[in-house]
């Protein structure tokens, strides 16, 4: 009879498993700047702040304890996506929608 192999690796350590640090300055959206964008997180109050140092653009957003900074960036720019989603959106209605005042305005000028 052999004897018992031994394991060649030795289970992982916490030491070994060391957590990457996230980010907590961004670049801007709107301005481009790389690492502009602060977040400051008021757990307490359950409110998170964005705001770039450059250009000024703000953001808040509602936080809960397990809320990153990188979870309100992500927030921010889903918001400001959304919003010109909206804005193009109108737009193309404006567009697509001719006047029709203009047209009585003319014809009543006719009738007269």
């Amino acid at each position: 009879m052999g004897k018992r192999k031994k394991s060649s690796r030795k289970p992982a350590t916490p030491a070994s498993r060391k957590r990457v640090p996230l980010d907590t300055t961004f670049t801007c959206l709107f301005c481009h700047h790389d690492k502009s964008v602060n977040v400051k997180i008021d757990r307490k109050e359950g409110v998170a702040t964005l705001l770039c140092r450059i250009c000024g653009q703000r953001f808040q957003g509602r936080v809960n304890h397990l809320t990153e900074p990188i979870d309100v960036y992500s927030e921010w720019i889903d918001a400001a996506d959304a919003a010109q989603r909206e804005k193009d959106t109108k737009e193309s209605r404006r567009a697509a929608v001719p006047s029709s005042r203009p047209r009585q305005r003319a014809e009543a000028s006719d009738e007269e």
